[in-house]
Parts: C-alpha cells; sequence; structure tokens
C-alpha cells in the first residue's frame, strides 16, 4: 500500500509540472473555461473538499483565475498541508498571477518533501532556478513568424469602379474619363511576410524590447501597384507591483509602391496596460507620427493620435482617434480628424480548428475643400475578414481568407469596394 501511495503521490506531482509548463496556444482556451464554470458553479456546496477544491484550482488556473485557483489550493493545503501536488499548483497559480517570489518560496518547499521522487524533484528545482533568475531580472527570449499567401484582389489599387467622373473646376467640359490606374483594378496576388522579435530583462521590473517586420505583395499583372513595407520598433517596458505595465517605444516604417519608395513614417507610442481577471488586460496609449512622402511633399504631415483596448484570451476590442496635419498649408485639403474601433475574435470549433474574424469602421473629416471637387471630403469606411485557422503541426497553421472593404465618400473618385480571396501557411517560432 505505501508502494502504491508513492506511485500516485509521484504521477500527481508529474502532472504538476506539466501544467507548470506554459499552456499551449491553440487549442485549449474554451475547453479550460467551460471546466471552471463548470467547477465553480458548485464551489459553494463543495468548497472545503480537498479532491474538489483540487480540481477547482487547476481548473481556474488554466482558465486564466489566478485569483481563484490561488483561493482553491490555499483550501486544499489548509486541511492537507502535506500535499505535494496541491502546493505545486499553487506555486504555479502564484507565478501565472505574476507573483514569483511566493511561487518560488513554494516550490522550494514542495523540493524538500522527502516523499518526492528524484526525477520530479529535479524538475521542480529546475523550476526554482528559473524563478530565481526572474527575481534577478530574468533572461532573453526571441520569438517570429514567417507566412506566405496566394489570392484574389477584386481592387488592388483601392479606386472607383466608375469610368468617368465629372470635376466641378471643370464642369463646363463634361464628363472626364478615367485612366486606367485611376480606375478599379483586379488582379492574383502573392504575399509573403515576417517577423522577429525579442525581449530582453534589465532588472527585476523592466525590459527592453524590439521587433522588425517586413511584407511583400506582387500583383501578377499590376506592378506598379506592388507594395512592400519593412518596420522596426524598438522601446522600453516596466512591470508596476499589481502587474501593470508602462512602455514607451520608437517605431520606423519605410513604404514601397511600385516597386520606388512612397513613404516613410516614424514616431513614438506609449501605452498603459492595466490587467485584469480572467487573463484580460485593458490598455491606453498615445501616439505621435511624422509621414514624409518621396514624391508628393505637400502630403507630409503630423498625426497625434490615442486608443483604448480590451484584450482577451478569445477577442479584442480596440477604440482610436485623433488628427492628421499636413505641415505645408497649401496641402491642408489632406488634413484631417479620425476616429475608429475594431474587434477581433478567434474561437475554437474543434481540437485544431478555429474560425477567426475582424470588423473595423473608420471614419474621416477632413479640414479644407479638395481644390478639384471643391467640396470638402468625407469618408466613412467599414472592412470585415473572415479566416479559419487549422493547425497541422504545432507551429504552422493553414489559414484560408476572405476580406471584404468598403469606402463610402462624398468625392465619387474615393467611393470603392474591394474583395479579397487567399489561401496561405503561417510558421511560427
Amino acid at each position: 500500500m505505501a508502494t502504491k501511495h508513492l506511485f500516485l503521490r509521484a504521477t500527481a506531482c508529474a502532472m504538476a509540472v506539466a501544467a507548470a509548463l506554459p499552456m499551449p496556444a491553440f487549442g485549449q482556451a474554451n475547453e479550460a473555461e467551460a471546466r471552471y464554470a463548470a467547477l465553480a458553479a458548485q464551489e459553494r456546496q463543495k468548497a472545503g473538499d480537498p479532491a474538489f477544491d483540487y480540481a477547482l484550482g487547476l481548473a481556474a488556473s488554466d482558465a486564466g483565475y489566478y485569483g481563484e485557483a490561488i483561493v482553491a489550493l490555499q483550501r486544499v493545503l489548509a486541511r492537507q498541508p502535506d500535499n505535494a501536488p496541491a502546493r505545486a499548483e499553487l506555486a504555479r497559480a502564484y507565478a501565472l498571477a505574476g507573483d514569483i517570489d511566493t511561487a518560488r518560496s513554494q516550490f522550494a518547499t514542495v523540493v524538500d518533501d522527502p516523499t518526492i521522487p528524484d526525477p520530479v524533484r529535479q524538475r521542480f528545482t529546475g523550476f526554482v532556478r528559473q524563478f530565481d533568475r526572474q527575481i534577478k531580472g530574468g533572461g532573453s527570449d526571441l520569438s517570429g513568424f514567417a507566412e506566405s499567401a496566394f489570392g484574389h484582389d477584386s481592387n488592388i489599387n483601392s479606386a472607383t469602379q466608375l469610368t468617368s467622373i465629372t470635376i466641378p473646376l471643370f464642369a463646363a467640359l463634361g464628363p472626364g474619363t478615367l485612366g486606367n490606374n485611376a480606375r478599379a483594378k483586379k488582379d492574383k496576388f502573392y504575399d509573403i511576410s515576417g517577423g522577429i522579435s525579442g525581449v530582453s530583462a534589465i532588472s527585476r521590473q523592466d525590459r527592453v524590447f524590439g521587433s522588425l517586420l517586413g511584407n511583400f505583395r506582387d500583383n501578377l499583372d499590376s506592378a506598379a501597384f506592388d507594395q512592400a513595407s519593412l518596420t522596426g520598433t524598438a522601446g522600453f517596458a516596466h512591470t508596476f507591483a499589481n502587474r501593470d505595465v508602462a512602455s514607451l517605444s520608437g517605431q520606423v516604417q519605410k513604404y514601397w509602391l511600385g516597386h520606388k519608395g512612397f513613404r516613410t513614417a516614424y514616431g513614438a507610442i506609449g501605452q498603459y496596460t492595466h490587467m485584469l481577471s480572467g487573463g484580460k488586460a485593458l490598455s491606453a496609449s498615445v501616439q505621435y507620427t511624422r509621414f514624409d512622402y518621396d514624391r508628393d511633399p505637400l502630403r507630409d504631415a503630423d498625426r497625434f493620435a490615442v486608443g483604448l483596448g480590451l484584450a482577451a484570451r478569445q477577442f479584442s476590442v480596440n477604440l482610436i482617434g485623433g488628427h492628421e496635419e499636413t505641415r505645408a498649408q497649401a496641402g491642408d485639403a489632406e488634413s484631417n480628424t479620425f476616429a475608429g474601433a475594431s474587434a477581433g475574435a478567434e474561437i475554437q470549433i474543434a481540437p485544431k480548428v478555429a474560425v477567426v474574424g475582424g470588423v473595423a469602421f473608420d471614419l474621416r473629416r477632413y479640414d479644407r475643400a479638395d481644390l478639384l471637387f471643391m467640396r470638402k471630403r468625407h469618408d466613412e469606411r467599414v472592412d470585415v475578414t473572415a479566416a479559419v485557422k487549422i493547425a497541422v503541426l504545432p507551429r504552422l497553421f493553414l489559414q484560408p481568407k476572405a476580406a471584404w472593404s468598403r469606402n463610402w465618400s462624398n468625392i465619387a473618385l474615393y467611393d470603392h469596394e474591394r474583395w479579397t480571396v487567399q489561401a496561405g501557411a503561417r510558421f511560427e517560432f
């Protein structure tokens, strides 16, 4: 009987070690949330039963309710102080909640339990070393992705479907025929993108981070509208005792159109993120961006924006508003005030399949009348995307996607609709 008891404890400890590893990024969120909800509904009747509290603690940790997990697991230890698996799970909950000091202390207590088999003890000792490293400031982490896609675009130049328009300034001459590049053009395309990002600790609560993101889109028959961009970001982040994070970053982007330089943008972003229960986060940001156009200096502008965002495991919602002011008064017809809202979600429908969707709305009101059309431009735009994400390997995904965009404008030249369908693959590392 004693041998059987030791085996069960060793098995439970091994499961606790596995649970202490990072949770899978794909396929577990819905199951964990459902399991936690089912157990939480019984808490009033069953709280105090160590077996129930242990199961509730595990489910709460997996679902992101770390405070609830800590309370449940503490009830287990109040009745069973020598329950090493429960103490290991409590340490994991503290670690996920950001309290690595308490997590390290709890894991160290488990390491001292003489009934823990050596292989399991060695794993726990490894966690203690990891926490010691984090307490001293942590190390570095590097991640990235590569993605490719092939598809069809109904309007690669985001232009009107009209073949002719009347310009008020030249109304006496009648409607004018639009050139080929001023009308909507459809084409097939392939798209290649990739990025790499890294973070490194410089002290216990301070990090520096950076990323580089590149994209190239080639239209098979219309090289004039091929696009490419390269974006670099670097910044500093500070984590407060309550797990809130403040960050300041700088960003530079170069954008090419038709294989020629089109625009350079550079600026700064300040952001504050407040952590909520259940794995949610609320953020507020302020942004400044300067735009320099290679071939149209009248459009050079300064942009100021503020944003709010709510992020959770399965969805995100963002609001943004601000003003863009051209630096040359002669280009003031391009100055505008804007506001926007966007939402996105990823919902698991099978163990390796998720549906991904998003919708965005953008409103712009321009400061001065367009010189040719003799009116202030008013635009409203809606973008909708839908995709299926299929995991074929742990880090390789197939993702067919469709997107629809509609821009309503009181100036016919800028009024357009666009459909895009594509199939692609994404590798993450």
